[in-house]
């Protein structure tokens, strides 16, 4: 549409001014198939904020996208994704037509297994810069192993270089380069199929499935891990992995539901993964993906707070065992800035500004790249009277004002 926005404006000013004289708040409402009553209440500013599925069918019809509908807010000045560039070089599959990257030490087998395990490590600890910085080279090297192992070497390396795209294009989706996120990801998906192991292959597909839900498209998404999972689906007894895999994709289902406002559904998958984690009965980590009791309890709090229901979520928080401590640092992150967003809508800041200050605390990089703790952050400058110096202090860290 061309309209400049401010980076810090509010959404209701943002709807108004996207809309623009295109659409009456009626017309804006029908094509995005939502109350008048709610689009009147963001542009009048008694509400800052809404569900994310109503979000995003505001974004569609206004034709941007959703960050572009909540703003991204202020990134500090330093090179934030330097190596996004990169990264989404790396992830161009053009050998099959030029050859790899020339000028490439191809990486033999044992490299190959220690550097997939280093670019989830990093991709974990909610360093996405560093995760841009570091993983083109990983892939490169991957790449040219690849392309130049013998037939027995082949497998693993084409193992190797799958989970290694599948962390890169991960990292890419939290850098919102969305496209090249998909791009490696899919390439990670055709790889797999190479190898041996099913469950690695539909874990893959999940993360696929996650990408399309954080672009708006639930349909696809719940879709894509319906079919992932019937094709793995245990039946009698299985191993571990294969029902951390199971559980994994039935989780994400439910996200995607959750999104689409669609509760009944998101409740019954959430349920069915629930049961998968208590024949589990301790939390996993199978092909760097987390599974378990904690997994079930952070994305119980997650599917609550996108179906609107704030005091489930907290009480669904609460199950967490251990406080947390078997889910990797961004996991953490986010399922603290999942409590505090709830705290927030349920009137009680007080206890949502500690955790949102944990979370960017714990990683700040994370906090940097995602909008849930900016979403938090102005929504508790809006709610409090007082803002206490801790509140000032991190508005100033996320660039919110």
């Amino acid at each position: 549409m061309g309209s400049f926005i401010e980076p810090d404006q509010p959404i209701g000013d943002r709807i108004r001014q996207l809309r623009g004289r295109l659409y009456t708040q009626r017309e804006l409402a029908d094509k995005a198939e939502l109350s008048v009553d709610l689009v009147r209440k963001l542009e009048q500013g008694t509400r800052t904020t809404a569900s994310v599925a109503s979000l995003h069918k505001l974004a569609r019809a206004l034709d941007v996208t959703l960050a572009d509908l909540i703003g991204p807010a202020r990134i500090p000045d330093q090179a934030p994704q330097e190596g996004a560039v990169e990264l989404r070089h790396a992830v161009t599959d053009l050998d099959d037509l030029i050859g790899p990257p020339a000028d490439i030490d191809p990486l033999g087998v044992a490299d190959a297994q220690r550097a997939e395990v280093y670019a989830w490590g990093i991709y974990w600890s909610g360093d996405h810069d560093a995760a841009a910085a570091a993983l083109p080279n990983l892939i490169y090297g991957l790449r040219a192993g690849y392309v130049t192992a013998n037939l027995a070497d082949k497998p693993p390396l084409a193992y190797a270089l799958s989970r290694t795209l599948w962390a890169a294009g991960s990292t890419l989706m939290h850098l919102r380069h969305n496209d090249a996120a998909s791009a490696a990801t899919r390439w990670a998906v055709r790889l797999a199929t190479e190898g041996s192991d099913p469950w690695m292959h539909a874990t893959v597909k999940g993360s696929l499935a996650w990408q399309l839900m954080v672009s708006g498209r639930y349909t696809e998404s719940m879709m894509l891990t319906e079919r992932a999972a019937a094709d793995i689906e245990p039946e009698g007894s299985a191993p571990a992995p294969h029902l951390s895999a199971y559980g994994s994709l039935l989780m994400q289902s439910g996200n995607a539901a959750a999104r689409a406002g669609k509760a009944a559904a998101a409740r019954d998958y959430l349920d069915a993964a629930a049961e998968v984690a208590g024949r589990l009965g301790e939390d996993r980590n199978d092909y760097s993906t987390t599974f378990g009791p904690s997994l079930i309890a952070m994305q119980s709090a997650d599917v609550h707070i996108a179906l609107g229901d704030y005091d489930r979520a907290v009480d669904a928080a609460a199950t967490m065992p251990n406080q947390g401590a078997a889910l990797p640092t961004m996991a953490h992150c986010r399922h603290l800035a999942d409590r505090a967003l709830a705290h927030v809508r349920l009137g009680q800041p007080e206890t949502a500004l500690p955790l949102m200050a944990t979370a960017v605390q714990s990683s700040p990089n994370w906090a940097k790249h995602q909008q849930l703790p900016k979403v938090v952050v102005r929504e508790l400058l809006h709610t409090t009277k007082q803002r206490s110096s801790a509140l000032r202090n991190l508005a100033s860290t996320l660039g919110v004002s």
